[in-house]
């Protein structure tokens, strides 16, 4: 696969600028002459124009580039920096033909053990995005934060592309989160339709109120896909649909780090910029690209293997008075975070993890002899 035929090169302007040598900039490759050798290469940046997925746009095809200038001028980070921007993808001749091409890229990345950034473009791209995971026999869990539910019947594919990717077929969905949407966005009829089929799912008040306990949520999410409309439009003007409340630009960061350090997450996206509605000094642009620079921090920060049998983890088993007889937890000694064992049936076609990421708390209600929700929760999704 030719890979530099989907890619636009980063604007001359950009890498032709002269930057510290302490810069973002300065540690990475680009395509610009030259397409970046990907040989080593653990994170890939992917710029997107598409803005088709709406009903009107003003500037959302200049986002990546808006996003791409305020990156490069940020400070390097303490990882090692094997990271790529490969550039603009070329939009297809339809919107459908552009998540076929997200698709093809995407799949190809993560078969070279890449991690894609997707940023820039709407929010419907995400199901290019997952469409990237069809064929890689497994179930995949999602996590998105948005300050909607994008499961409307009509309207643009940006309020209807969650929708299609749950009744995607051949459905290889495992599990769907949804983090920080405000209620008064939202149908109520749509959160029912969440909560029959046992997806996860935290307003904003609920996120605000109990950070420490999303981190789980993220954990266990194969690809993240967030909303700018989330951030609350004080620290984020420039979404696509701006928002007067929502998450601050601090704690958006913040899920984006938690995501780096997820060692299951294999791709992130963030949509939704809109630079018509940004300042005069593109506030939104830089909250962007902090937020992958905190992702990038977070992936180098990766400390757990995820091989509990190893001694890199404490095995704890607590005895109940019901069935099950027992719950079984593991932590990290390397990171202190939690684990717990979900029975499951071997002989299913696709892999499912039985091993599931929790928190102290789940612990402490087992100890009390009680089963955590979150071990129903996942029990049911295995059935």
């Amino acid at each position: 696969m030719n890979i530099q035929s989907f890619f636009d090169p980063v604007a001359d302007f950009l890498w032709q600028k002269k930057y510290p040598e302490n810069s973002f900039f300065r540690q990475i490759h680009w395509y610009g002459e030259e397409f970046p050798d990907l040989k080593g290469i653990q994170i890939a940046l992917v710029g997107l124009k598409e803005a088709r997925g709406i009903q009107k746009s003003e500037s959302v095809e200049r986002g990546s580039l808006e996003i791409r200038e305020k990156l490069y001028e940020l400070k390097r980070g303490v990882g090692p920096y094997r990271v790529a921007d490969l550039g603009d993808l070329i939009p297809g001749e339809t919107l459908e033909e552009t998540y076929q091409k997200m698709q093809k890229v995407g799949e190809f990345l993560m078969k070279q053990q890449i991690l894609p950034i997707y940023f820039g473009g709407t929010h419907d791209l995400d199901y290019g995005q997952y469409l990237s995971y069809q064929k890689m026999k497994k179930l995949v869990s999602l996590l998105t934060v948005d300050a909607k539910l994008d499961m409307e019947e009509e309207g643009p594919l940006s309020d209807q592309h969650t929708q299609e990717i749950i009744l995607h077929q051949p459905n290889f969905l495992f599990s769907y989160s949804h983090l920080a949407y405000q209620s008064f966005l939202v149908d109520p009829s749509l959160i029912n339709v969440v909560e029959k089929l046992y997806f996860d799912h935290m307003r904003l008040g609920m996120v605000r109120k109990e950070f420490k306990e999303i981190e789980p949520l993220i954990r266990n999410a194969d690809f993240l896909s967030f909303d700018l409309c989330a951030i609350q439009s004080s620290d984020a003007p420039g979404a696509v649909d701006p928002q007067p409340f929502g998450l601050t630009a601090e704690e958006a960061c913040q899920i984006c780090w938690f995501a780096g350090m997820n060692e299951k997450l294999s791709s992130i996206g963030i949509y939704g910029y809109e630079p018509y509605f940004d300042d005069a000094s593109n506030k939104t642009a830089k909250v962007s690209a902090v937020m992958i620079w905190y992702f990038i921090e977070g992936f180098y920060s990766r400390k757990d293997s995820l091989s509990f049998k190893s001694s890199d983890y404490t095995k704890y088993t607590v005895s109940l008075d019901t069935k099950p007889n027992t719950l079984v937890f593991y932590k990290s000694k390397r990171s202190g975070k939690w684990w717990m064992e979900i029975p499951h049936n071997e002989t299913e076609k696709f892999d499912r993890v039985s091993t599931v990421p929790c928190s102290y708390s789940d612990y402490q209600v087992a100890q009390k002899g009680e089963i955590p929700e979150r071990w129903i929760n996942a029990q049911i999704k295995l059935l």
